[in-house]
Order: structure tokens, then sequence, then C-alpha cells
């Protein structure tokens, strides 16, 4: 049946996604192949498909689909993650639609409402990915709350701990006083509040004077209520103004509490007064602070409850009138940091900061980098507590080693000094959060504070002995404990099963670098600790053997795609506007190592276009009987034009690899968009046009059919649908076909006339374009006699391409022509006769000062280190563009001028 006239991309996607998945495609009996294996980072269940998935998936559905084509088993594991806080959030937000919360039910009940609501609502995200285009071993769909899965997390826990490698600590940690949980620093978010910074004195004790008086120390704050546990005031070990009062006693003012002034150097003696109030309860610094202070934790002050509101501490000093207050002013009633300041300053203990104009005010105006949950959206409190951790110092060695000697490649390689950065100052890992749903801790408590840690209830028991009651901890793992297991877990771990054992480790993991601490490199210690002890070979004791790292998806002008600024782009219209393939080739495209990349409408328009030129090809080659290839090798060809396009589809064949190999999708991209576009559609199409032989129609189906494989791992649908439509091979589809083997050189002599004769045409086109002769207008030519064989050879395709109506070896006429120089040699074109010779020379002069003059004050703005330092860089980017159009306008114009002579 001929081909539909216009290329529609909605409905092809639609019917492709179906035929793949159904004729189980995606994941095709290889059992006997090379493995090559992907796991994609699963998406929250909650989620829906944003730029940075679209971005993600693609580029790994390019690598799945490329080593399918190589005849790899290749395995692309899919599934989504359970997404702790935020899948609790929904939930309990439909309830509250329903003037109904979560604590009106047990705890099974409500947990049992959020599988109802996976089961009704979860599957969004992966139907999206399907409208991708992405081909994922969906009927192996795997979810981190899957019994399988769950019993390798529960495992992997219990084995941690009778190695130490978790236990039970209290620490500070991001406290979301909305959610009442813990949350790991990548669900912080800072933004910037405009705040106070205040200033207090307290008094030193026992008559104790600094060395100019005064009978106080300074201290400043931007967390007034804080002092309210405050244990401590530190100095510089080494400012003079304060040595002589190390290790003597303050006395805070509200709550009377006696402390020491320790000497510590987290303090700054240029930054204030240099004196620092210390809260090891509610600040991360002043935590490390009090530690080297000889603070235990459990020694530490803590004056918050879950909701942020004000309790008694340990010693019972703070006055009863903060009990029950909020940390701060909410929903306009005042908290403690109002009673603090007020009590502060009514007993004269506050300093008032005082601005330019003599002006006094209870504190100095500041903005302040504020953590707020990402989720509850309410301000981050630290707050110390009792919680699970993980060793991930010890469990940090092998993997920084694994990258040091190779086994693990990061690509960019650049990205190997932030990993190393990270990795050694690693802190411990909080895995515990105070959710209902997700992998609930298995950990049982007697009620004399022992604990049992134990993969079952009854295996607990049996270590308390019997009569010994015991409670489940309340508490359920970080999300990111769970997925850092998802190399292994999900191929069946801890069974050595078949499909661990073939596609364990992994070849590749696509990743944003966004998530290489918090996901990553949690997959690579979890992975190594688990399963590099069961491989003999050190190469396999890796979770994957290389991590690429992508970067972000911006805006058109480079910002940060947020809601907030109104400039989030969804996919899905994208896709709905352009269709799924163009999207894809953008992205891989686009996807420079070490760059982000910038959305551009222009581009995944062309990249459309790209689609209909390559759709109007095929019906070219269609209504002339040019059909699908049998051969995988080249066909015989004699003909130059033949043997030209042959060694084209081998040298793009070779690019492609080379680009793979080395994970730049950016010029693996380029390099099948300039062969298909350019030599293919552009110049071949071109030259066959008139001539298309038996041979010739061999070796047209056969490069179109190299087109289709080369391209079909960026633009899956249109290459599908036109493999299918060129020929009658419904049982060797696309997907599943052989990526090429031309078995087939570049003919050198081939090359060089085809090449010339390409050259030549461009050459003649630009001048009758500027010179202002109509495309059609027929010229004679004058060639330098060495070329007469190869004109000979070329004759007619110089007749119809060049519209050459006179090919001559004479020496040219005197007079006014335009010189063309190709591969070193001139070729004269007369221009007597043809066009006003001085008009034409009077016109090119004129525009050729204008370029100039744009040229060079672009160029002297460039040259101005005001501008380039001050602009903004979106102008200056601008200007440089500017400069380099106008700069080749005026080469043209010269050229021009020029030829005229």
């Amino acid at each position: 049946m001929p081909m539909e006239k216009t290329f529609d991309p909605a409905a092809i996607e639609a019917k492709w996604a179906r035929t793949w998945e159904s004729r189980g495609l995606f994941r095709p009996s290889r059992p006997d192949a090379q493995p090559f294996t992907i796991v994609n980072p699963p998406p929250n269940v909650t989620g829906a498909l944003h730029i940075g998935h679209a971005l993600d998936n693609t580029l790994q559905d390019v690598l799945v689909r490329y080593e399918r084509l190589r005849g790899k088993d290749a395995l692309w594991v899919v599934g989504t993650d359970h997404a702790g806080i935020a899948t609790q959030m929904v939930v309990e937000r439909q309830l509250e639609a329903r003037q109904d919360k979560r604590t009106n039910y047990s705890r099974d009940d409500f947990v049992q409402k959020v599988w109802e609501w996976k089961a009704e609502s979860g599957g969004q995200i992966t139907r999206q990915l399907r409208r991708l285009g992405c081909s994922m071993d969906w009927n192996r769909e795997q979810f981190t709350m899957d019994p399988h899965f769950t019993r390798a997390v529960v495992k992997v826990f219990v084995d941690l701990h009778k190695k130490g490698l978790i236990y039970r600590d209290k620490r500070l940690v991001n406290w979301d006083p909305k959610l009442k949980t813990a949350i790991s620093d990548l669900e912080v978010e800072t933004h910037e509040v405009q705040g106070g910074f205040w200033h207090f004195k307290y008094p030193l004790a026992d008559g104790v004077t600094l060395g100019d008086g005064r009978d106080f120390i300074e201290v400043e704050t931007t967390r007034p209520e804080t002092m309210l546990a405050d244990m401590a005031v530190a100095v510089h070990p080494d400012d003079p103004r304060y040595k002589s009062i190390i290790g003597k006693d303050v006395l805070q003012p509200i709550t009377g509490r006696r402390f020491k002034v320790i000497a510590d150097e987290h303090a700054d003696p240029e930054l204030g007064s240099g004196a620092v109030k210390i809260t090891p309860g509610h600040d991360f610094n002043d935590f490390d602070v009090g530690k080297r202070a000889g603070f235990k934790p459990a020694e530490m002050l803590n004056m918050l409850d879950g909701d942020a509101n004000v309790i008694q501490t340990a010693d019972g000093l703070i006055p009863d009138e903060y009990l029950g207050l909020h940390r701060f002013k909410r929903d306009g009633v005042d908290g403690a940091r109002e009673l603090v300041v007020q009590r502060m300053k009514e007993g004269g203990f506050l300093i008032p900061h005082v601005d330019k104009d003599g002006g006094e005010h209870d504190a100095e105006p500041r903005t302040i980098q504020t953590p707020f949950g990402d989720r509850g959206g309410v301000v981050i409190e630290p707050w110390l507590t009792d919680q699970w951790y993980v060793d991930a110092e010890t469990l940090a060695q092998p993997p920084m080693q694994a990258v040091r000697d190779g086994r693990i490649n990061i690509v960019p390689k650049t990205w190997e000094k932030t990993f190393f950065n990270w990795m050694e100052n690693i802190q411990p890992w909080c895995v515990s959060r105070q959710l209902w749903w997700g992998h609930r801790i298995p950990a049982w408590y007697a009620e004399d504070g022992r604990i049992f840690v134990a993969e079952t209830e009854e295996e607990a028991q049996a270590e308390a002995g019997a009569g010994v009651a015991l409670t489940r901890d309340e508490d359920v793992l970080d999300t990111w404990f769970s997925s850092a297991l998802w190399p292994f877990a999900t191929l069946g771990w801890p069974e050595n099963t078949d499909l661990l054992k073939r596609h364990y480790p992994n070849d590749v993991l696509v990743s944003g670098f966004d998530i290489l601490f918090f996901w990553d490199a949690r997959m690579a210690m979890m992975g190594m600790e688990f399963m590099g002890p069961e491989r003999e070979r050190p190469e396999d004791q890796v979770p994957w053997k290389t991590l690429y790292l992508h970067g972000l998806v911006r805006a058109p002008d480079g910002a940060k795609m947020s809601k907030s600024k109104g400039n989030v782009v969804d996919p899905l219209g994208l896709i709905d506007q352009y269709g799924a393939d163009a999207l894809r080739f953008f992205m891989a495209a686009m996807e420079s190592q070490g760059r982000d990349i910038k959305m551009d409408d222009a581009r995944l328009a062309g990249y459309r276009n790209f689609a209909t030129k390559l759709w109007n090809a095929a019906r070219f080659c269609e209504a002339n009987g040019i059909s699908a290839s049998a051969s995988l090798e080249a066909p015989e060809a004699t003909l130059p034009v033949n043997r030209w396009i042959i060694g084209e589809v081998a040298d793009t064949v070779a690019a492609m690899e080379t680009a793979f190999a080395a994970y730049r999708f950016d010029e693996a991209a380029n390099a099948i968009y300039s062969f298909a576009w350019d030599r293919f559609c552009d110049w071949y199409l071109e030259l066959i046009k008139g001539s298309i032989g038996d041979e010739t129609k061999a070796v047209a189906g056969w490069v179109l059919d190299q087109i289709l494989v080369m391209l079909h791992p960026f633009m899956p649908f249109i290459t599908e649908e036109l493999w299918t439509g060129l020929g009658d091979r419904a049982d060797y589809p696309l997907i599943t076909a052989k990526w090429p083997a031309p078995n087939a050189a570049r003919d050198a002599g081939a090359s060089a006339d085809i090449d010339w004769l390409i050259k030549l045409v461009s050459e003649l086109r630009a001048a009758k374009a500027e010179l202002g002769l109509p495309p059609g207008a027929r010229l004679t030519a004058h060639f330098p006699a060495s070329l007469k064989p190869r004109t000979d050879k070329l004759a007619a395709q110089l007749d119809r391409l060049a519209r050459l109506d006179n090919i001559s070896s004479d020496p040219a006429p005197v007079g006014a022509s335009a010189q063309l120089v190709v591969a070193g040699e001139t070729i004269t074109i007369p221009l007597e006769g043809v066009i006003d010779i001085a008009a034409e020379r009077d016109r090119l002069a004129k525009a050729l000062a204008a370029a100039e003059k744009e040229r060079d004050g672009l160029a002297a703005r460039l040259n101005n280190p005001s501008f380039v330092e001050r602009a903004k860089p979106e102008a200056v980017e601008k200007a440089r563009a500017d400069h380099a159009a106008k700069k080749a306008e005026a080469d043209r114009l010269t050229a021009a001028l020029a030829r005229l002579g």
C-alpha cells in the first residue's frame, strides 16, 4: 500500500508503542547473546513525566536500542519508587478533601489505602514513558514495595546491623515540623527570607570582666529563641579580646543557666563580636562544637517537640511562660522568638541596631538563607533525636577505590573530583523516617531498652527469649535506602537467580548529576558491600561499569526551570506539538558532555522537519521503484555516485560507533543527521534523478535501510514505520534488526569525483544567489584542461545540477567573470551580457561596507571588558553570534566582489 502523503507522528507512535510491547520486542529471547543491562532510575510512583525524565530516559533508550540492534541481550529494568513522603502526602490530601485524616485509621488500614491509591493512580508516569518510546522490560516492572524487594531491604538492614554498619544514635537531623519526620539533605531547599540579626549581652559570672572593663560578652543570632537551650559561648582560641575569659562562666539572662566560655576555631574573630552562642541541640555547627567541647549527644538540651513548640529542657530552666509557644510567629500569633526578644529588651540585655540615620531598631535587617522542606513547605528545624544511621564512611571506601582503579568509569571525568570530595567527607547517613508508608524498620524493643534487629518478629522474639514483651520500631526507612539496592534487588537478589547471574553487574547507569550523592554513590556502596564478595573478578564487584552523568534541561534563557518562574516545559505537550521522535532527537543531539541543555523551539521544529524530510525521501524512493534491501552488506556498485554513497554509509557507521563508545550522544546524533539530510536527501537523491537503473535502485534501497537502522535509536517511531512500509518484513521488525555491517570502504576516486561535483554545484548556486541570477539560469563554464576527464565523466550531472550550457576547456574570454575555486582549481564563468557588471559591483560594495561596519561595531563591543563582564550572559552570547554572522556576510560579499574581477 502506498505511503501516506503526509507524516503524522501521533498515529504511528500509538501504533508502534502497542505493537512493540504486545509482541515482546523490548526483550526478545537471546540466551546466547552478550548481555547488556541498564536499570532505569525509578521515578516516584506519584510522579508525572517532566523534562528531566525525558532527557534521562531518551539517553537510556538510545543506548538500549543501539545495543539491541548490535545483537545483544539488552535488558532495561523499569520500575517505580514508593516515594515515602510524597505518596503519604498524596493520600493524606485525599483524606483531607473528604474532611478525614490519617490518624483516624490504624497504621495497617492507612497503608491499605495507600496501596489502593497506587492501584488506581500510581501508573501515570509509566504510561507517559511509553509515549516517549521507552523500550523497557515492562513484563518485569518493579516496585520498591513489592514483596521480593521488601525482603531484600530487610535483609540488607539486618546484615548491616550485624556488621555494626547500621546503628542507633542521637544526632541532629533535618526535622520537618509539618510532616513530623526527619528528611534528607536532598529534600531541603534553601530560600532567601527577610529576617533579623539580633545582638545581645550575656553577663559574665562571678565578677569577671573583659580587658576593656565590660562585664558581659556580646553574642549575635538570627534565631533568638534558641537561647533557651544555649549551653556555651564559643570564642576563637587566638582572639586576644577573649583569651582571659576562656573557661569562665556566663549567666544566660532568661533561663539563669550557667555555662562556660569555650575555645573553638568555629568562632570567627572577624565576624561580628567574634563570640558565638552555642546551642548543640538545635544547630548543626553548634552540635559539632558541643561534641568537641565534651558534651555527649544525650546531654545536649532539646527545647522543642516534633511540632516545633517549646518544651521544658532536661535541666528544667525554661520559664513557664515559654512552654507551648511555637518557635516563632505563626498565623499572626507571637512565638518564643518574639517573647525572648521582648524579655531581653526589658532586662537591658538587647543591644539595639543603629541605622545610618541614627534610628534604633531591635534587630539589623538581614536576608537570610533559610532551609525549607521541599514538600512540607515550612522552615526546617535542626532537631536532636534518636534515629538509625548507616556508617557511610566505611561503605564509601570500596566505591572510591573502584573509581580510582577504573572499574567504575565516571563520564564525564570532570565529575570525579566532586565524587571524591563528597565521599571523602561523608557523614553518617540517617535512614529512619517518621512515616507510616514505607519499609518498616525491622527492630523490636524490650521494655528494658534492649533492641533486637531481625528479619522477622519470630526471630526477634527468639533472640529476646520467651515472655519478653517486644514493641516494633514505628519508623520506616528512607526511600533512598531501598532504591540503593535497585541494580541487584530488581534482578531477584537475595536469591541467586539466573537473571542476577547474567545481568549483574549492569553495564551503565545514566543519571542526572544532581543525584550523584543521594542515589548513585549509595548504589555503589550497597552493591559493592552485598554483591562484591560474591564475585571473583574485581571488575564484576561494582554495580555498573560506567556512570554517565548528564546535565539539566533549562529554559531557553538558561534559567533553571521552576513552577514559581512559570518556565516549566511539559514534555507531553512537546510530543503533541512536534512528535516524540523530534523531542528525543533534540535531547540526544543537544546532550554535550558537561553542559546543560537549553530548550529551543526552533530546534525542535527543525528536527520535526527532519522527520518530514526523511518521510518525503522515502516516498520519493517508493515512487521510483526503490524498495527494501535484502542484504546486510553493501550491494555491488560500479557507478561513481553509488560507490560514493556506500563509502559515506561506511564512514557514518564508523563515526557513530566511535561516538557511542565515548558516550557522545550529540556526535552520534549529528553524524546520522548530517548524512541523512545532507548527503542522502539533498545530494544523492538529486544526483540519481533521471537515471535510476537496477544498480541504483539496489544501492538506494540499501542506503535508506542503513539510515533507518542508524537513526532508529534516536527516532524509533518513524524509522519503524518506514522500515515496515518499504518492504515485506513484518517478521523482521526494525527494533530487532541488525546494526549496519557494510563490509565496504570509501572509494577514494568516486568520493573525490562526487565531492568535487557537490562543491562545484554549491559554489555555482551561491554565486547565482549573490549575483541576483535565478537558480535555473544556464551558464557557460571554462575549466582547466586538467579537469577534462572528470567533466567528461560527470557531464550528465553537470548539465542537470550545475545548469551549464557549455563546458569548455578553452581559456575564458577577456572580460568580467565569476571565479570559482574548487579543490584548488579555478573555474571561470563569463558574465558579460549576463548581468550589469558595474551596477552589481556597486551593489556588492555598498552591502559589504554596511556588513563591515556592523561587524566592527560588534567587535568593539565584545573587546570592551566592561560589556563582557557586566552585561547579561545571554546579551554577550547574542553579540558574539551577531558578530559571527556579520563577519561571515562580509567574507561572502568580499568573495563575490573578487569573483567579478
